[in-house]
């Protein structure tokens, strides 16, 4: 079969579109024919390798070769213990850390799969998984989302931030999304309720305060997030800079401590029972994912270059398409 693999870490230049060994089902695992996968910054970090890893020697080879955590195609096969599906089934959900989604064929364990949508394409089901359970976790299970809640989302129009727009309407706040003046209509169309561009103004010196901050793309300091609380407010910052993530770790239990407020970071659980949560949002038509580009898998380092510029808009997908099909 044909896969992206990359052999050494580095740029999108070190992956190659090569012919590989097509995987075998484990014991709970099924065999994945797929037709799509979505990229996601974790890809470019497994791309190009933490700075400590590829000084130890030993680790300055990549251990799982080909790249892509979410995925979404048709099961083929399945191994002796695996009962929840059956050749045919068309089903969507993550391959773990591990990686192997952009790959004609990968192998999944059954937990971390649910069926897809019925009313999505393959690519809508690829784009879905990471981005929209971190924003699903993000809101509901650390920033305790309710009805008629201020939610303010920062990097409303990234691959997180469209997801947690939708899914905060669903969950019946009210909503107020950050993006540049290029995305104020795309934040509309999804159901925003206000849409501020930032380059025109900064809400955190507007006096508005939010019961609930998601910081999909941080741009501001965690005090400036903080104090743009309500007194009871929760921020939660799921992306952003290294810079901004670590001060966000270091400082979030310091402030929490400091009135009612409360800050978190947090790493989102793949999980199937998530995955079937979203794929009746996304069969009752309360979201619907933005695919910003489609590339073909033989591109996927075009793929993670236009991600690495931090511009896409929503979600980047690759079609994988089989010579052989009808």
């Amino acid at each position: 079969m044909k896969a992206i693999v990359h052999t050494q870490y580095g740029p999108p230049d070190v992956l190659q579109f090569t012919e590989i060994e097509k995987p075998t089902p484990k014991d709970k695992e099924v065999l994945i024919k797929l037709y799509a996968a979505s990229v996601n910054p974790l890809d470019l970090f497994s791309m190009r390798g933490a700075p400590l890893i590829r000084l130890i020697p030993g680790l300055r080879t990549p251990k799982h070769q080909v790249l892509g955590c979410d995925i979404a195609g048709r099961v083929e096969a399945v191994g002796e213990h695996a009962k929840q599906f059956q050749p045919g089934d068309e089903v969507f959900g993550v391959t773990g850390f591990a990686g192997g989604g952009f790959a004609e064929y990968v192998c999944a364990i059954e937990d971390k799969l649910a069926l897809k949508p019925a009313n999505s394409s393959f690519e809508d089901a690829a784009a879905v998984p990471i981005a929209a359970i971190t924003a699903l976790q993000g809101l509901r299970d650390k920033g305790r989302i309710q009805r008629g809640h201020k939610v303010l989302v920062d990097g409303a129009s990234g691959g997180v931030g469209t997801f947690a727009v939708q899914i905060a309407k669903s969950f019946g706040a009210e909503v107020t999304a950050v993006c540049s003046t290029r995305n104020v209509d795309t934040a509309r169309s999804i159901g925003a309720d206000h849409v501020i561009d930032y380059t025109r103004e900064d809400f955190t010196k507007s006096g508005q305060r939010y019961d609930l901050i998601m910081g999909a793309n941080a741009h501001h300091s965690i005090v400036d997030y903080w104090r743009a609380l309500s007194p009871s407010g929760i921020y939660v910052i799921v992306g952003g800079s290294l810079a901004r993530i670590f001060q966000s770790m270091l400082l979030a239990p310091l402030l929490s401590r400091i009135g009612s407020k409360k800050t978190c970071f947090f790493i989102a659980n793949m999980n199937q029972k998530d995955l079937i949560f979203l794929k009746d949002l996304l069969e009752a038509g309360k979201v619907v994912p933005v695919i910003d580009r489609r590339y073909p898998l033989s591109d996927a380092a075009e793929a993670l270059r236009y991600l690495e510029e931090r511009h896409a808009q929503g979600k980047i997908v690759l079609t994988v398409e089989h010579s052989n099909d009808a």
